[in-house]
Formats: structure tokens, C-alpha cells, sequence
């Protein structure tokens, strides 16, 4: 069976105006060489606005509530960064003038939808959506199509108006429909029997009527998940996020010190580490996987040094028989991490159990779980961890509407120690609390549940003490790894 290769670069892998492509480049050609094609997700670029870095997206949000507040801006700049690229990297002339003829047509579809949002007061729904779609993603893959078709290699782009990422009309929050994105496939899977490298935008999706949808932020990653679903039965695939780094022990920009790589995760892990603070990967990417019970190898490639990899897998036991072979199968906690901005939602367990089924009903929001219960005057309380306080704050009425005494606490902070075989360690959670404690840290809640390959440590959010706890308990990692194991 063929091998394709859905490789995913992030505006970061692009670079401040496209000035990284020719790496991207390179990189595709190196996959190409490993005897596989590739369907290559591509994000936004990055781009220098009023000395200040950012992303395509996030200026593209920022001139669209411009609008939306009757204070219309210059919006020149969503237009030009494409034309520089195109100018700097497409080097045939036939290609540079198709592309220039498909930026126009984008063009306009944002100064519509920039219209519509002044008209409005709004700028919400298929209007954003549309918005960051042709400012964006969309964009960007069409013009990497004629870049990789500069530097001969045989490419096409998936066409918008045949697009395979089928979602539901929650327009900025989208959820993937397996079905009828399976029912829309046939271009995608057309254009990869064709090409060596078909491109196509991440975090954008449509609505079986034809309306632009997105992802919520990371949700490239999540296009990266679903066009390997939709890739599996016919072709053998395997996802490759190209990143600065493989997987670390934990955030390099809280722990600079022993630092190590982590060879192997599990999806569960894997999942775990991106709810709960680490930039390894969209967690809903793994769960759109896990969710329809598929194993499709996932690799994080550092792209400067693409022998350095992680490999995530659904299979843990035969991550941990690999890990054995390479010396590091003692390595059973694997992360550390931590997660700023939380809250704790703590209600009645019959209205948090109709709170937590609204929630898995309407997917709105993924990051939250629950700790272990208590009692309280003979009523069971269920304590719900929110990973986004903010989140919270602009619902709060929707908590009390299920339980008008509900209790919610803000200023917390999460540290989080994840490894699927943390229960062969003795003593593990004891040993983490009182690294904690040790550090003049207070402890609010410990939760250790083994069948959820995770220890959670709740502080309070306060000046440095979530990330010196990371460091305290990530400086102690290496000698509890290399402790006996029951």
C-alpha cells in the first residue's frame, strides 16, 4: 500500500514573511525521498506589524473587530505579505500570475466579509470565518502549491470549493463530520494518486452548505488528523508535526536545566501533555484519532535536526517494549508541565453530571476534568478543573442556571506529572507533594488516579509558584525514574 506522509508547518516553521520556506522545502523534499507522498498542512504565516511579530490570524481578528467597532483600518497588509513571498520564492512566471490571480479573488472575499462585518457591528460566524480563511490558511497553500511547483517538485493544492474537511456550523469553534467529509473526499484522494505533495490549509473547514468554518486555535493540527482519516483506507499514512523540537521533559521555557527527549508517548499522553500546558500538539488532533478507534503513527520531528524525533503511538506497549530496546523504559515519568489561568467549579454531582453531557453533547469545550468527589451534608460534590478560567468567567450563568449554589474558584494554578506507567512507582504522589512543599509552594488539591496516567497538583496561580514547582519537581524527575519499580 502506498505510503503518504500528512506533514504539518506551523506559521513558526514559515517563518516572519515566508523567510524559513526554503527550509519547509527542503524538509518536504527529504520526506519525499523516504519513498512516501505528502499532503501538506500549512498555517498562516507569521508576519512584522507595527514591530511586533504576528500571526496572520491574529491580525486578521484584529483588523475584523476593527471593523466590527466602526473603526474601519488599512488592511493592505493581508494582501501584501503573499505578494512578497510569491515575489521572493516563485520564480516561473506562468505560476507567480495564477497565484496573483487567486489572491485577488481572496482579496476580495475578505474586503466582502470586512464589509459585512462593518454593516453588522459584528464580527463573528461565517463572516470570521471567511475572513481568516482567505487571509490566512487558504491562502497560504495555494501560494506554497506554486513555491514547491518553483522548485520542481510535482504539487497541487486542494481547490476550496472542493473541500474534504467537513464540519458543523459551530463556525468558530467547528467540529469535525466524518461522514459527509468522507462523501467530499474524492479530490483529496484524486490529487495524491497524482502529485508527490498536494497543500492544503490547516483550521479551515466548510459546512455542507458551502459556508467557511474554523477550528479553534491549533486547529491546523486538527486538519492534519482529519486528512489522515480521511486518507486511511486507502492509503497507509502516518502524521509528522515538524516543530523546533521533538518532545522534552518539560517546557524549555520554564525548565532549563536536564532537560531530557521523550522517544516514545502514547496517545493518552500525549493528550494529557497538550491539555495541560505543553506545545507538543492540538490534544483534539489525538482525540479526533483515538475517538474512531484508528492507530495512525503520529511523529513530532524537530525540523533543524530531523533525526531528533518523538513518536506517538495508541499502543503503549509497544512504546514502552521500544523505549526498553533504547534504555529508556525507567523513563516512567515522562513530563512534567503546568498550566496557568485555571478554575474550579465545584457543584452538586447531579447537575455536574448534566453540566459535563451539555458539554460533551455540544463540544464546545474539551479541557476540563474531573477531580474526586466529597461530601457535604450528605450531598455528593463534584469538583470540575477548568484549564481556561476565562472560559468560566463568561459562562458563569450558565454554571448557576444547573445549580444556583454553585462555588467557583479562580487563581488556580495545575502541575501536572504525566506517564501511563507512574503506578509502577512507589510513592510517586507523595514524593511530588513534598518536593512541593519543600519549595514554600502551597498544595489546594492533589489528584492521582492511575487509569488517567496523570498526577495533578492544584496551587494557587500566583506570581511564580506554578512554574517553580514544575522546575522543583522536574529537577527531582531523574532520580525518582531511576528509583525501584514494584
Amino acid at each position: 500500500m502506498t505510503l503518504v506522509t500528512v506533514a504539518k508547518f506551523g506559521g513558526s516553521a514559515l517563518g516572519v514573511d515566508g523567510i524559513l520556506i526554503p527550509r519547509v522545502i527542503d524538509r518536504i523534499k527529504q520526506i519525499i525521498e523516504q519513498n512516501t507522498k505528502v499532503v501538506a498542512v500549512f498555517s498562516a504565516p507569521l508576519t512584522d506589524y507595527e514591530k511586533k511579530v504576528s500571526s496572520m490570524t491574529d491580525l486578521a481578528i484584529r483588523i475584523g473587530k476593527s471593523y466590527a467597532s466602526s473603526n474601519p483600518v488599512e488592511i493592505e497588509v493581508l494582501r501584501q505579505v503573499y505578494e512578497q513571498i510569491a515575489a521572493r520564492y516563485i520564480s516561473n512566471e506562468k505560476y507567480y500570475n495564477e497565484f496573483i490571480q487567486n489572491l485577488e479573488k481572496f482579496n476580495r472575499q475578505v474586503i466582502i466579509s470586512l464589509k459585512q462585518a462593518a454593516e453588522n457591528r459584528r464580527f463573528v460566524d461565517v463572516v470570521r470565518s471567511r475572513t481568516l480563511a482567505y487571509s490566512g490558511e487558504i491562502t497560504m497553500s495555494y501560494l506554497m502549491n506554486y513555491i514547491m511547483r518553483s522548485y520542481d517538485i510535482r504539487s497541487d493544492h486542494v481547490d476550496i470549493d472542493r473541500w474534504p474537511i467537513i464540519t458543523d456550523d459551530n463556525f468558530e469553534a467547528a467540529n469535525f463530520i466524518l461522514g459527509e467529509s468522507r462523501r467530499n473526499s474524492s479530490h483529496l484522494i484524486d490529487l495524491v494518486g497524482h502529485n508527490d505533495v498536494v497543500a492544503i490549509g490547516g483550521f479551515i473547514g466548510k459546512t455542507v452548505d458551502g459556508l467557511e468554518t474554523t477550528y479553534e486555535r491549533g486547529g491546523s493540527d486538527r486538519t492534519a488528523a482529519d486528512a489522515a482519516i480521511l486518507l486511511h483506507d486507502h492509503y497507509k499514512v502516518k502524521i509528522d508535526f515538524e516543530k523546533d523540537n521533538a518532545v522534552l521533559s518539560a517546557d524549555p521555557r520554564i525548565v532549563k536545566d536536564n532537560l531530557q527527549y521523550v522517544k516514545y508517548l502514547s496517545y493518552n499522553e500525549a493528550r494529557l501533555a497538550g491539555m495541560f500546558g505543553m506545545k507538543i500538539l492540538d490534544p483534539m488532533a489525538i482525540r479526533e484519532i483515538d475517538s474512531r478507534n484508528l492507530d495512525i503513527p503520529i511523529v513530532i520531528t524537530d525540523m533543524t535536526n530531523p533525526s531528533n524525533i518523538t513518536i506517538i503511538q495508541r499502543d503503549i506497549t509497544a512504546a514502552t517494549a521500544m523505549a526498553d530496546d533504547q534504555g529508556e523504559y525507567n523513563n516512567l515519568v515522562k513530563i512534567v508541565t503546568g498550566r496557568r489561568n485555571c478554575a474550579i467549579v465545584r457543584m452538586e454531582s447531579i447537575a455536574a453530571s448534566y453540566i459535563v453531557a451539555s458539554l460533551e453533547k455540544d463540544k464546545q469545550y474539551h479541557e476540563f476534568v474531573k477531580l474526586s468527589p466529597y461530601r457535604v451534608d450528605g450531598a455528593e460534590i463534584t469538583r470540575l478543573l477548568f484549564l481556561d478560567a476565562d472560559y468560566v468567567r463568561r459562562h458563569e450563568r450558565h454554571f448557576r442556571a444547573y445549580d444556583p449554589r454553585v462555588k467557583i474558584v479562580y487563581e488556580r494554578g495545575v502541575v501536572t506529572l504525566i506517564g501511563d506507567l507512574m503506578w509502577r512507582m512507589p510513592k510517586i504522589a507523595s514524593v511530588a507533594s513534598s518536593t512541593v512543599g519543600e519549595h514554600d509552594i502551597n498544595i489546594l488539591n492533589l489528584d492521582a488516579q492511575e487509569e488517567t496516567s496523570r498526577i495533578l497538583i492544584i496551587v494557587q496561580d500566583k506570581g511564580t509558584d506554578v512554574g517553580d514547582a514544575v522546575k522543583a519537581i522536574h529537577a527531582k524527575r531523574t532520580k525518582v525514574n531511576s528509583s525501584n519499580i514494584t
